[in-house]
This record gives C-alpha cells, sequence and structure tokens, in this order.
C-alpha cells in the first residue's frame, strides 16, 4: 500500500493510554484512555470528585501519574515535562492574587516568568489585554476584581505564551449568566483560531455548544467518549418523549398518578409539575396519553414536549457505569 504523502501524521494534541493516579489506597483515576484530536474543542464531563480535576493536572505536568502513557502534542509529560508546558496553557478552577498588583502588572509577571524581554514581553501583555478585553480592569487591583474579571485575567494568564493546548478547569464556575456568555464567546474565539481546548464544566448544556464531542469521566473511570447529537439519542435504544407537564395543585399527585401507568416513567419534579418520559413518539399515542391524564383528574394547565437533555445522557450513562454518587472516602480534590 503506498502512503499519501499529503496525510496528516502530526500526533494528537493529547493522548492518554491507562492512566492510573491513586493516593495511597485511593485511586482518583483508574487506567484512564482517551484521544484529543488537534485543534478540537472537548468537554470533560464528571460529578465532584470523579478524577476531571486530577487528569487535568496530570497533563498539565502539576501532579505525576502513579502508571500509563500521557502524551502532549506527542511529548511525554514525565520525561519531558519543560516540552509540554511551553504549549499548553493551564486554567485552573482557583488561582491565587496578590494585593498590590494590577491585572497588568500581573500578565507581565508571567510574561517574565515565561522568559519574555522588551518589545515581545510588551507585545505579549498588550495581545492579551486585547483578546480578553481587559482594558477596563488593567490598572485596577486584582484582588478587587468580580469573579468574572478575575476568570478573564486568569483565561489571559493562560494565553501569554500562546499555547497550542489550552486545559481549563471549571471556568464558568461562579459567574453570572452575562460572564458565562463573555466566557463562551472568548472559548469559541479560541477554537476558530485552531487551538486545542479541553474544558471541564458542569454546564453540560453550554458544552453541548462549544464543544466537538465529550467526555465523561465516573469512578476514576472514562465511560464514554462521543458528540453531543449521539448523546442526545436514548443511550437505552428506547425509543421515548419527555413531556414537561404542568398541573393546578399539588405536583406530587402528577408524580404519583405516573407511577400507575406503565407507559410513563417519573423523571423529575419540576416547580408546577413534572418531565414524564413516555414510551413512544408518535403524535397520536401522545395525545390518547394526554388524554387519560386528563380524565384521570390531573389538571393539567400546560405541557410541551421537549428535546432530550445532555443531563439525562450523563445521568443515564452513569447509571449505566453503577455508581451514581461520588465516592466514599473521597478526600482528594478530582
Amino acid at each position: 500500500m503506498v502512503n499519501d504523502p499529503s496525510a496528516d501524521t502530526s500526533p494528537p494534541a493529547i493522548e492518554v493510554v491507562g492512566l492510573t493516579r491513586r493516593f495511597g489506597s485511593f485511586v482518583a483515576v483508574d487506567t484512564a484512555s482517551f484521544t484529543v484530536p488537534a485543534g478540537s474543542v472537548v468537554g470533560f464531563v464528571g460529578a465532584n470528585g470523579a478524577g476531571k480535576t486530577t487528569t487535568m493536572r496530570v497533563l498539565a505536568t502539576l501532579d505525576l501519574p502513579t502508571s500509563g502513557r500521557i502524551r502532549v502534542a506527542g511529548h511525554d509529560v514525565v520525561e519531558y515535562p519543560d516540552r509540554v508546558r511551553r504549549i499548553l496553557g493551564w486554567m485552573p478552577d482557583d488561582f491565587g492574587t496578590y494585593t498590590d498588583m494590577t491585572g497588568r502588572e500581573y500578565l507581565d509577571f508571567f510574561a517574565r516568568a515565561y522568559g519574555f524581554r522588551g518589545e515581545e514581553r510588551i507585545r505579549r501583555v498588550g495581545d492579551v489585554i486585547e483578546f480578553c478585553e481587559l482594558h477596563e480592569i488593567a490598572d485596577r487591583y486584582i484582588d478587587k476584581l468580580s469573579k468574572g474579571m478575575a476568570q478573564r485575567l486568569c483565561l489571559g494568564r493562560s494565553l501569554i505564551h500562546e499555547p497550542e493546548i489550552l486545559i481549563m478547569d471549571e471556568p464558568a464556575a461562579g459567574l453570572d449568566p452575562r460572564a458565562r456568555i463573555d466566557l463562551k464567546n472568548l472559548i469559541r474565539l479560541l477554537a476558530d483560531s485552531g487551538k486545542t481546548v479541553l474544558i471541564s464544566s458542569h454546564i453540560l448544556s453550554e458544552l453541548g455548544e462549544m464543544c466537538d464531542s465529550l467526555l465523561f469521566i465516573n469512578n476514576g473511570k472514562i465511560i464514554h467518549h462521543g458528540d453531543a447529537e449521539d448523546l442526545l439519542q436514548d443511550t437505552t435504544g428506547k425509543v421515548t418523549s419527555i413531556l414537561d407537564v404542568q398541573v393546578l395543585g399539588s405536583p406530587e399527585s402528577l408524580q404519583n398518578w405516573a407511577s400507575m401507568v406503565p407507559a410513563v416513567e417519573f423523571v423529575e419534579a419540576t416547580r408546577h409539575g413534572a418531565r414524564l418520559e413516555i414510551d413512544t413518539t408518535d403524535r397520536g399515542e401522545i395525545a390518547k396519553l394526554l388524554r387519560r391524564m386528563v380524565t384521570d383528574g390531573q389538571e393539567v394547565v400546560e405541557f410541551r414536549r421537549q428535546e432530550r437533555r445532555l443531563e439525562d445522557a450523563f445521568v443515564d450513562i452513569v447509571a449505566a457505569d453503577g455508581i451514581t454518587g461520588p465516592r466514599v472516602g473521597d478526600d482528594q480534590k478530582s
């Protein structure tokens, strides 16, 4: 077979094979394996204590694996950490601030730490201020910034050396809606510029909009890696519909009704009703079920058919994995 000389032979941005990280007898990450193609945006999803932060810290050369092989742009993170740090930007979920230091001084400090001098250092600080829209806080003390502005500054710090790959650990945590939108727009710009982004978040709907694929981790193990569209299909293979039904009176009566109808499964309570899963997508069958609901005494005031949510897919996949909550004894931040 003749090799195509035009074929891309460059290594993946991130390659993880059999990553295990133990803290004493506790296994934070358990033989995890996954690949992140160059230029892609991948969402990293898991409950608290699932192993996300531990995995990201190993990728960022801030922690050592117990076993396994981890490469970033073809460089082994254990053997060549300096090479990895030159091409990787790390945005932690929390970062230290310094009193009596402005945003501009903070960025300049990290530019110096990366070895930039003179005009090059000034240019890089200016470019980051421009890209992250930090003009209004550049000369303000950073310990007085809002959460949203502090997160932008942290992103700017991670971009100061113009990395090819960016790892972001819960960047939207604690942000108000406006700040989340601004952050999402910045991530889209990074993706459009060709950077590879691995981002963890609990806001699955936003990850679905931003990411090329989603990586699920549970109990330290990778349990799914695929695109959002595939996840929106029922993972059990059933053909179902989700109905959001609102009723007068107590929503508990609707839950009790659902428990007595074989074709209906209660998903979750809402403020004035419930989300119900029914085992058909046929409009006529849905109409019959709604008529039965009213005939059986449910005072329905509003209903609408919903698309399957990424949260539903995550819950289904974690339930299929057999563990639905944080691990006992998980006192390590992961």
